[in-house]
């Protein structure tokens, strides 16, 4: 099999790929098998169809476009390892010469056109330096831990007067369409200013005493309704206001392990300092990444970034606004070239992942979705969604580790030991246990197979596995040591 890559743009290259004979042949023999197994023919058991009864029964020139396209994708991703190139998009493959079904050895040529991950030529993260906030905790900050505290410990008092900010409020709630009622409720207690609910219920509450009705016109959050704008009427039938017990001695014996509220709020000063330390992290993870993209020339794949913007565009239901267009084509251009910047630093650092790591890391985002572990790895797997979940673990990694190597200055200029806070590296300190071997890196396959003269699928440009295989008994093993380790926590508490 011949190659040959022709650059049309920074991002956008054509493979033209010679399949010779001697790679065409075993997709030929296959082709054949395959075909040999779906047709009757009068006195040959099924499979054992010779391939010659075939070309006469349905011509091999359809055997050959079934070998081509179910051999396409394989000489297509074989052309991309050749020459080191990650597909971005869907590609667009076109057969310019066909195979000839009266040639013994037939051969065929493709072209595939598709967007590429740019190179991108990282500099030496260790001499990079960035900036952050200093991790000073002030008395504002030790009050506001101490009053979320109160806040737990906090009492309803019915109060008689209009509403506020901050009350918990019981209401009934009845929605009308086209003066039909769609819908009603009794007795919900409501946060006001906490806005899960309906898109202007806290302005109508606030100066509403109990006993008062008004109405207001929002579009309805869910239910075959959803997103229709409904008038809505509600009613408070209670107001209540929130009572933080005094912070005093007694209420830091109940509320903590210590008997005077001085010393409580020592330990809450520790916390908040903590909470500053790990601020200062973030910030600094974000800075890299700004640094790199402000200093670093690289393009973005327009054709990835369109389509990014599109489907921001129609979540939002933007599709015809302009204005809106031009500032989703800006955010989906930073997210397309952050997430290229990420994936050079996987690569860059030769970042890896094991079995046991993905394991942690899709139990803990099952818990982000409020779903089963076992339900959630279960759906991810049954979908393809392995191998992404994968890339976003490894980028992940990425970020760490290449915050290892740079220095980090807050704005008084005292380094701030980022190693330290982030704790031992856990790729440094031991290699991996028998069995528990590191995933490889790989652009994914695509999606589907494509047929001659189609688009090929696209492949996920960040790295990838091509398989990911979870052990159930590991899965079930590590959501018991995340319990077991929950309930040892609340335990100390």
């Amino acid at each position: 099999m011949k190659t040959a890559v022709e650059t049309l743009e920074p991002t956008k290259v054509t493979l033209t790929v010679d399949v010779a004979w001697e790679d065409l042949k075993p997709a030929v023999d296959k082709a054949y098998r395959a075909i040999a197994g779906q047709i009757n023919v009068p006195g040959f058991r099924k499979g054992k169809v010779p391939a010659r009864i075939i070309d006469q029964r349905i011509g091999r020139g359809v055997v050959l476009e079934q070998a081509i396209s179910d051999g396409l994708n394989g000489w297509y991703r074989a052309a991309l390892d050749e020459h080191k190139l990650f597909p971005m998009d869907q590609a667009q493959v076109d057969v310019t010469e066909e195979a000839d079904p009266t040639v013994a050895e037939p051969s065929f040529t493709f072209t595939a056109t598709v967007e590429v991950r740019p190179e991108i030529k990282l500099p030496d993260l260790t001499k990079i330096t960035v900036t952050v906030d200093k991790a000073e905790v002030t008395k504002a900050d030790v009050d506001a831990h101490l009053d979320a505290l109160r806040e737990r410990f906090a009492s309803l008092k019915t109060v008689d007067r209009p509403a506020q900010d901050g009350d918990y409020v019981t209401i009934d709630l009845k929605a009308d369409i086209d003066d039909e009622e769609i819908d009603s409720v009794s007795g919900v207690s409501y946060l006001i200013g906490s806005g899960d609910m309906l898109e202007g219920l806290d302005e109508a509450l606030i100066g509403l005493s109990a006993g008062e009705t008004t109405t207001f016109e929002a579009p309805l959050a869910g239910g075959i309704h959803e997103g229709e704008t409904a008038l809505v009427t509600v009613t408070p039938q209670a107001v209540k206001e929130r009572e933080l017990p005094k912070a005093d001695d007694d209420f830091a014996q109940l509320a903590s392990e210590f008997d005077t509220v001085k010393e409580l709020r020592e330990d809450l000063k520790k916390l908040a300092g903590l909470e500053k330390q790990r601020a200062q992290v973030v910030q600094a993870q974000d800075e890299l990444i700004t640094h790199l993209l402000d200093t670093l020339d690289f393009q973005a794949p327009v054709g990835v970034v369109t389509k990014d913007a599109e489907a921001r565009l129609e979540r939002a239901g933007k599709e015809d606004d302009d204005e809106a267009r031009v500032e989703f084509l800006e955010d989906s251009t930073k997210a397309v070239r952050t997430q290229l910047l990420v994936d050079a630093l996987v690569d860059h650092l030769k970042v890896q992942a094991n079995q046991g790591e993905l394991i942690t890391f899709m139990i803990q985002t099952s818990q982000q979705y409020g779903m089963d572990p076992s339900q959630f790895i279960q759906a991810a797997e049954q979908a393809g969604e392995l191998p992404h979940f994968y890339a976003e673990l490894v980028r992940n990694k990425a970020s760490v580790a290449a915050l290892r190597l740079i220095t980090v200055k807050d704005k008084a200029g005292k380094t701030v030991d980022v190693a330290a806070l982030l704790g031992p590296d856990p790729d440094a300190a031991a290699p991996a246990a028998d069995g528990d071997e590191a995933a490889p890196a790989a652009p994914a396959a695509p999606a589907r197979k494509a047929r001659a003269k189609k688009a090929a699928p696209a492949a996920d440009a960040a790295p990838v596995i091509d398989s990911v295989e979870l052990d159930v008994a590991a899965v079930e093993a590590a959501q018991a040591a995340e319990a077991a380790a929950a309930e040892a926590g609340e335990t100390e508490d």
